[in-house]
């Protein structure tokens, strides 16, 4: 069970191995955030790198 919620990172991906089981928060102290895209204009193009998913 992940509930060290990090109140500085909002999260709603429950398939993450790091989504606080009851809360809408991250457990990690710090993530990632990258793209997949060579010039993102939209929030669509960015992309969480810390995500692993739950087992």
């Amino acid at each position: 069970m992940n509930d060290h919620a990090n109140k500085s990172i909002k999260c709603t991906v429950d398939s993450c191995a790091y989504h606080c089981d009851t809360k809408d928060y991250c457990s990690l102290d710090v993530i990632q955030v990258g793209t997949h895209e060579k010039s993102p204009e939209v929030e669509q193009c960015t992309d969480c790198q810390s995500f692993e998913v739950k087992s």
